[in-house]
C-alpha cells in the first residue's frame, strides 16, 4: 500500500500544494519563493529517500515567516496522512550528523503526542532571505501537526548554514528510521495499543 499523501492549504497568506511519498528514492521538485528553504527541502527529501514536491505561493513582500511556518504545517500534516495507522512501523529514529564543524542529533517519536525540544544557536540573523528564527518556527510547526516528539541539539557549530542544513539531513534521515517497517511488529509499537 503506497504510504503517500497530497495537501492543498490555501490561506489569505499562502497558498501551498504539497505532494510525500515516503517510500521514494529521495527526488524532489522544491519551489518555495525562499531558496535556502528550496535547498533544505531538497536535503530532507534526498537524505530521507523521500519523494516530495513542494510550490508555496506566500506574502514574501511582508517577509518569509508565514510561508516557512506554513510550509512546516502542511509538511507536518503530509507526514501523518502518509503514515496512516502506523500499522509496522519503527516508531522511532534518530540521527547524530557531522557536518564539517557542526556536530548534531535529531531524535523524534511518532508518538502521536506534539512536542518539540530545540536546542541550537545560529549566529546570524539571515542565511540568504532566510530569517534564522523561523528555522524554529519551522520545526515547531512540523511536530504539533504531525504529532510526534521530536529533539534537535546542536553539540558543536559554528557557521550557521552548516547548522541549519544538518538538521534537515538529520531530520529526513531520523524520520525515515521512525517510518520503516520492522516484520517483528505487529500492528503498534506501543504497550497502550494506540499511538
Amino acid at each position: 500500500m503506497a504510504r503517500t499523501a497530497v495537501i492543498e492549504r490555501k490561506t489569505k497568506e499562502t497558498e501551498i500544494f504539497l505532494s510525500l511519498s515516503l517510500d521514494g528514492t529521495g527526488e524532489s521538485e522544491v519551489d518555495t519563493g525562499i531558496g535556502f528553504l528550496d535547498h533544505m527541502l531538497t536535503l530532507f527529501a534526498k537524505h530521507g529517500f523521500f519523494d516530495l514536491k513542494v510550490k508555496v505561493k506566500g506574502d514574501l513582500e511582508v517577509d518569509t515567516h508565514h510561508s516557512i511556518e506554513d510550509t512546516g504545517i502542511v509538511l507536518g500534516q503530509a507526514i501523518a496522512q502518509a503514515v496512516g495507522d502506523k500499522q509496522g512501523i519503527c516508531r522511532y529514529g534518530s540521527c547524530m550528523l557531522p557536518m564539517d564543524e557542526v556536530l548534531l542529533i535529531c531524535a523524534l517519536d511518532l508518538s502521536g503526542r506534539p512536542y518539540l525540544v530545540y536546542d541550537a544557536e545560529l549566529k546570524v540573523e539571515r542565511v540568504g532571505a532566510l530569517e534564522t528564527e523561523m528555522i524554529r518556527e519551522f520545526f515547531y510547526a512540523i511536530s504539533y501537526s504531525a504529532a510526534m516528539n521530536l529533539h534537535i541539539k546542536e553539540l558543536h557549530g559554528e557557521n550557521s548554514h552548516h547548522v541549519i542544513e544538518a538538521m534537515f539531513k538529520a531530520f529526513g534521515k531520523a524520520l525515515d528510521m521512525a517510518t520503516g517497517k520492522d516484520e517483528r511488529i505487529q500492528g503498534l509499537l506501543s504497550t497502550k495499543g494506540s499511538l
